[in-house]
């Protein structure tokens, strides 16, 4: 009996130790380093779906336009944008410019870059009818807000997330936009937004009319007019120039002169400290000690690579990150620092 006694208590110890190690490694999986509370790193911001690229077709030059079909999808707000996974497992952000009310689709266009990253090369080329791809989204920091009056400046393909929005506005709301393009030809939903807007768009085909005369055609913009631009970053610069609050939807990250030099970074739950140079990404540090950091657009829209922040001043270069979310985290992927030295909780 003593001998069967000792192998019961030593059972039900070990069977013990076993709960609580296996307690301890999910309350931190870098055990033994001490869990921080409640790490935000490397969440995914939405669930991933997969559709059918149900049609494609080109509505202007170098514009494709594809239709993704699903079911029950979730709903948007004229300004959302999605998240595609190309065949390449490139990530990149375009605009819905379809109807919001249609749960069984999304609809995006993009136009093919040629000096871009290859994103837009990929769906010219590679997608085609038939297809699944993979979306993540959709998201919106673009939203059309209640306003007495509307102006619209966009620059090409920024006509994608205006389009919704010009046919959401009440009948009767005044509205006017500024639609400004190399050609007529290459300028995409022109004829739909002629016919929707008449006399209160203006359309201005560089090759026929040089670029848009921004302070004669915005002259008059009624005081509380709600402004809106999205294209190139010289007609953005333009804008904030003219309308400091105005509302933007960029093709690229937003840069700065401020933050760009070299800086310490400190991952707090491995105890590395990591310099990231001037002309790198705290991303491409950390992956190089990290390898399996998660990360995804590279271009501060997809919000794979957020990290919480437990030190330090960020200068935030991300489209996507709520006031509240800056507070205690950034995108690796372009924010930098202010400060000489972050830590954060990786």
């Amino acid at each position: 009996m003593p001998k069967l006694r000792t192998v019961v208590v030593v059972a039900g110890a070990a069977m013990l130790v076993r709960r609580a190690m296996r307690h301890r490694i999910q309350a931190s999986p870098l055990w033994p380093i001490p869990a921080l509370e409640n790490p935000t790193s490397g969440r995914p911001r939405s669930r991933a779906l997969r559709l059918l690229v149900a049609s494609r077709e080109t509505v202007a030059d170098g514009v494709v336009q594809l239709r993704l079909e699903g079911r029950d999808l979730p709903r948007w707000e004229p300004g959302a944008h999605l998240d595609l996974v190309l065949p390449s497992g490139l990530v990149r952000q375009y605009s819905l410019c379809g109807d919001p009310e249609d749960t069984s689709s999304y609809t995006v266009a993009t136009r093919l870059i040629e000096d871009g990253r290859g994103g837009s090369r990929e769906v010219h080329e590679q997608v085609a009818e038939g297809m699944e791809l993979e979306v993540r989204g959709p998201r919106n920091r673009f939203p059309l807000v209640d306003a007495p009056s509307y102006v619209f400046v966009v620059g090409g393909i920024g006509i994608t997330p205006v389009l919704p929005m010009l046919r959401a506005l009440p009948g009767g709301t005044p509205w006017r936009l500024v639609y400004g393009g190399r050609t007529r030809a290459s300028m995409p939903f022109l004829e739909e937004i002629e016919k929707l807007g008449g006399d209160r768009v203006t359309v201005v085909a560089e090759d026929e009319d040089g670029l848009p005369d921004l302070d004669g055609l915005l002259a008059d913009t009624a005081e509380g007019a709600a402004v809106y631009c999205c294209g190139p970053e010289g007609l953005i610069a333009a804008m904030e120039a003219r309308f400091p609050q105005v509302r933007l939807e960029r093709f690229t990250p937003h840069t700065s002169a401020d933050g760009n030099g070299a800086f310490e970074v400190e991952l707090r739950r491995s105890g590395r400290t990591l310099t990231v140079p001037a002309d790198s990404t705290v991303l491409a540090a950390v992956r190089a000690e990290l390898p399996n950091t998660a990360y995804s657009c590279e271009q501060g829209f997809c919000g794979t690579c957020q990290q919480r922040i437990l030190e330090g001043e960020v200068e935030h270069r991300d489209e996507l990150l709520t006031d509240a979310e800056r507070a205690d985290s950034m995108l690796i992927c372009v924010s930098r620092a202010r400060s000489e030295r972050l830590v954060l909780d990786m």
